[in-house]
């Protein structure tokens, strides 16, 4: 089952925000059901919201097909939805770079963008695995991850979460240690249930015990997401991943980032730059609707953190391996092939 696809002139998604109780499809077909899904994560993870944004566009265009004006207005209020995710703003732009030729021509792109992802998450799990057997050795291996870097933040397979079912389809998976991940507990709701449904070993961590379980040598290697990718190499990825990458630093643990190439951009020079989205106080006072701190608690909540690039081992993507431990940077290593499409 894919997370997102284009079925008979709407778009179609699995409603993150219902799991693990229960798997609901959203039938999306206005706008205002996108953002709003964008917006409360009913879809999320870069490459996700990459296909979810070109699909965007492809909805709209095909509802005002001689408005360009509309589409590109509804072009920047999906931009605009979620603004550090880079791979959002990406598809939308891809997409509407089409309009020009029709809205046929926006939704062909849309679903290009669709099935190069899918070619480029299997193309991350095969460079993945080699540069973790590379790093750790060819022997069963214990992973730590955070946040969700599935299927679900894909349109199949995946990115850091696709690494890991190709090391256990080689025999070289020991253990995954997911960490729940607050405040939406994507690990624990999403991360587990994918683990489940691959059937790999797997031990549920909270966020604290990161860095005690990485000191005391219960993990080989830390595989995350991102969700950009700056020239230098710093990442933004989920909130939690800089004191990961912190204390990997200090237990001499890899720590390896996955994303497709459609999450670095090289027009960001440094992590610096990176815009960081806040959301609402409910998210930290409240745990699925169930209050857990006084009424009018104030919050900090940034969705994401930006690692630098001086505690990053690797970035893998779909098209080279970047070993910023030995000085390498996005802007340095040259880009091989792109992988088959599966179209």
């Amino acid at each position: 089952m894919r997370t997102i696809d284009w079925i008979d002139g709407a778009i179609e998604l699995i409603d993150q925000t219902r799991l693990p109780d229960e798997l609901v499809i959203l039938r999306i077909s206005t706008l205002e059901d996108l953002i709003g899904a964008i917006s409360r994560l009913a879809v999320r993870g870069a490459p996700a919201l990459g296909v979810a944004g070109a699909m965007g566009v492809a909805l709209v265009a095909a509802a005002h097909p001689a408005d360009t004006a509309v589409v590109e207005q509804a072009a920047q209020s999906l931009r605009d939805a979620r603004p550090t995710a880079v791979n959002l703003a990406w598809g939308v732009d891809r997409a509407l770079g089409r309009l020009v030729d029709g809205a046929a021509a926006v939704l062909a792109e849309a679903e290009r963008i669709r099935d190069e992802d899918i070619a480029a998450c299997a193309s991350m799990a095969g460079r993945g695995a080699n540069l973790v057997q590379a790093l750790v050795g060819a022997r069963p291996v214990r992973v730590m991850t955070i946040c969700n870097t599935g299927a679900l933040a894909a349109v199949e397979l995946g990115t850091a979460l696709g690494v890991v079912s190709e090391l256990r389809a080689r025999g070289l998976l020991e253990e995954v240690l997911p960490l729940e991940t607050r405040p939406l507990l994507q690990g624990a709701r999403l991360t587990a249930w994918e683990l489940q449904q691959m059937g790999a070993p797997f031990r549920l961590l909270v966020d604290s015990a990161a860095a005690s379980v990485l000191a005391r040598g219960l993990a080989d290697i830390v595989l995350t997401g991102a969700d950009r990718i700056a020239r230098n190499g710093d990442t933004a990825n989920k909130v939690g991943s800089f004191s990961l990458a912190v204390a990997a630093s200090h237990a001499g643990v890899p720590f390896v980032v996955v994303a497709p190439e459609s999450t670095v951009d090289l027009a960001t020079s440094t992590g610096k730059e990176i815009p960081i989205e806040e959301r609402s106080a409910d998210e930290v006072t409240m745990v699925r609707g169930v209050r857990t701190a006084p009424a009018g608690t104030r919050t900090l909540n940034p969705a994401f953190d930006v690692t630098p690039a001086t505690l990053i081992t690797a970035i893998i993507t779909d098209r080279r391996v970047i070993r910023l431990d030995h000085g390498e940077t996005p802007a340095s290593v040259p880009l091989e092939p792109a992988a088959a499409s599966s179209r």
